[in-house]
């Protein structure tokens, strides 16, 4: 079950001012077998006005609907020249010529994904491997210290912990009876394009979920605009406090937060930028094809250790990689 008391470490680590490396962003499972054996322990429904543009996928067998939003063809900014992280590759900035497309309003939330493998019995990654990785947070003092061995020697708040999966995000002794409409995590890229196929749909590439993320704007920071709490609101999940050692929970999350929370861009979209950090169909370059690109950051971004939950920022990992802020959302060609 689900632990309903999350210890927070009060042991002190360096301060994390490093925006380029280090942070675990792009932390894969091919890139960490290799785990820190001498590192210090330390330890997260506004209505859209443009309903003319939803398509519903209603389950014949399921009370399901899973609502996409439509996106016109036009020309859509890519990437910034306000670069903040240089080694991400985030600019220039240019306009790219789309064609119409659908993407989902939200992300796909445990109850999409359980529904899938009922039907499939569909199989992920981190089931078949045995493990995937968990935040320190949701780990207790026991665990960690059982684990220490066992962590992302670039992000020593990243454990591997056996038997974690989409089933049990936490651990073996978790589960997602009261996750359901929380977005489903510990899922790999490969993960995601089963789902999405099955739907009869696919992962957005890069620029297809900029250009949604951005909501018909051109120079938006964020998903909203370029103000990250306009009028002192919370528009995201994102770390608030000091990152790793202490969650003020301010936004309401310590970890995910359901998907249809938290009301977003001028396109209807939710969680495009923080929440889990989403997959897209593009490789990060053409020498390295098994690095999927990763739009968005998540719950555990903060501006002083993963300045990603901009539109124009990006991340990478694996084909098979999984972690406890992953997830994902489909795309279809209009």
């Amino acid at each position: 079950m689900l632990l309903k008391v999350i210890l927070i470490s009060i042991l002190c680590i360096k301060s994390i001012h490093n925006l380029k490396s280090g942070c675990g962003c792009t932390s894969s499972r091919e890139t960490t077998e290799h785990f820190s054996e001498e590192t210090n322990n330390v330890l997260p429904n506004e209505q859209c006005p443009f309903e003319n543009r939803y398509i519903n996928r209603i389950d014949a067998n399921s009370k399901e609907t899973t609502e996409m939003i439509f996106i016109p063809a036009g020309a859509y900014q890519f990437g910034t020249d306000d670069i903040v992280i240089e080694g991400d590759r985030e600019g220039p900035k240019r306009l790219l010529q789309l064609k119409s497309f659908y993407l989902d309003k939200y992300e796909v939330s445990n109850r999409d994904f359980e529904y899938f493998t009922k039907l499939t019995n569909y199989k992920t990654e981190a089931e078949t491997f045995g493990d995937s990785f968990v935040f320190t947070l949701f780990l207790n003092s026991t665990f960690r210290e059982q684990l220490k061995d066992f962590r992302v020697v670039q992000a020593p708040w990243w454990y591997k912990v056996a038997g974690t999966n989409w089933r049990h995000p936490y651990g073996p002794d978790s589960d997602i009876s009261e996750l359901m409409d929380h977005p489903v995590i510990h899922v790999s890229w490969n993960d995601a394009t089963a789902y999405c196929k099955w739907r009869e749909a696919r992962l957005p590439t890069e620029s297809e979920w900029e250009a949604a993320c951005r909501g018909d704007h051109h120079n938006f920071t964020y998903p909203w605009g370029d103000k990250l709490f306009p009028n002192k609101k919370h528009m995201t999940n994102i770390w608030q406090g000091t990152f790793p050692n202490h969650n003020s929970v301010k936004d309401g999350y310590i970890g995910t937060n359901p998907v249809h929370l938290f009301p977003q861009n001028d396109f209807g979209f939710h969680n495009m930028a923080g929440n889990v950090w989403e997959w897209t169909e593009d490789s990060w370059s053409d020498d390295s094809v098994k690095e999927k690109v990763k739009k968005g950051g998540s719950y555990l971004c903060h501006r002083s250790y993963c300045y990603r939950y901009r539109c124009s920022a990006r991340s990478h990992n694996t084909d098979d990689s999984s972690a406890g802020n992953l997830g994902f959302r489909c795309a279809k060609t209009a």
